[in-house]
């Protein structure tokens, strides 16, 4: 692995992790059981990409070379949403999945009603930690306004941006034994998995704004652009690894998506496309951040990793 990608991923994991620590209920909160939950999956092993993505974007947007102020908090919260998502998506009325980054799901370790409640729980306090970010009130508006619309059904989104990720979720149960076809696999991708990924990206250049030394020329629109290519890149990975890899290696059940009759990309077009159609789409993503320079380099390395990671 680059060096560079190594070191932005290792203290991006440490500046989540503290944020999460300090802004999630301890164990010993009451209601313990639901609090326990919460943090068995939130601290259980995740590679932080979201919030990681998010930091690099302020930064990035920022232009003084550190990563603004709430922008680990940001992450944090972009992580819980994350989580709670993980935990309604294993349960058994969803993908009924028992092992989730190499640890017995939230459902299997407490019990299905306070999973679905953790689950709740998570996303509640994302919004919680979001309207209390240090920054000015109409930056905190914008960013819960997309982070909204990016887990939502897609109601109220603009023309151009897809349904979030509650509907991508909706239409990838209701598309099973189906036939896929192209338009429905790109749906359910840019919706279930890019929407939060672009949200990441689009909130982190937000807060990225609001610390900007001066008025910077890019508009959100490069990060969203940026965003939508390598969530959708990224997904596209996830759907090769579960064809071609063992469980161990991802840390949860391989194989998944084939047994449930899952519209992924590999299905449409085959494995050898399906890694070329990757390599593209980052390509994509880094035109997106050129009015960035050289601010952009952590960014795009990052990205570069998404398509090039093992599991």
């Amino acid at each position: 692995m680059n060096p560079e990608v190594q070191n932005i991923l290792t203290s991006g994991v440490t500046l989540t992790d503290a944020a999460l620590e300090r802004l999630l209920p301890s164990a010993t909160t009451e209601p313990h059981s639901i609090h326990r939950a919460m943090r068995h999956s939130t601290f259980a092993g995740g590679k932080r990409l979201r919030p990681i993505l998010c930091m690099e974007a302020a930064r990035m947007v920022a232009g003084t070379g550190q990563i603004p102020e709430g922008a680990a908090d940001l992450g944090a919260a972009i992580e819980m949403a994350h989580t709670y998502s993980l935990i309604h998506d294993d349960l058994p009325a969803l993908d009924n999945d028992d092992l989730r980054r190499g640890k017995p799901t939230c459902h299997v370790a407490f019990g299905e009603a306070i999973a679905i409640l953790a689950g709740d729980a998570l996303q509640n306090l994302a919004f919680q930690v979001i309207s209390n970010l240090p920054a000015p009130p109409a930056t905190i508006v914008a960013i819960l306004h997309d982070f909204a619309l990016a887990i939502g059904t897609g109601v109220g989104a603009p023309t151009g941006i897809p349904p979030g990720m509650i509907g991508g979720q909706v239409v990838d149960i209701e598309s099973e034994h189906h036939k896929p076809t192209p338009e429905l696999v790109e749906r359910i991708h840019r919706a279930k998995t890019g929407a939060l990924i672009t949200t990441s990206i689009v909130c982190g250049g937000l807060l990225g704004m609001a610390y900007a030394p001066v008025q910077r020329s890019p508009s959100a629109q490069e990060l969203r652009t940026f965003g939508e290519s390598a969530g959708l890149a990224f997904q596209i990975v996830d759907d090769i690894l579960d064809m071609t890899q063992t469980s161990a290696e991802l840390g949860k059940t391989a194989g998944k998506d084939t047994a449930s009759d899952k519209a992924t990309w590999p299905a449409v077009y085959g494995i050898e496309q399906s890694k070329k159609d990757a390599a593209s789409l980052i390509a994509d993503a880094f035109a997106a951040l050129e009015p960035f320079g050289e601010s952009a380099t952590p960014l795009k390395s990052l990205a570069q990793y998404l398509v090039d990671r093992t599991h």
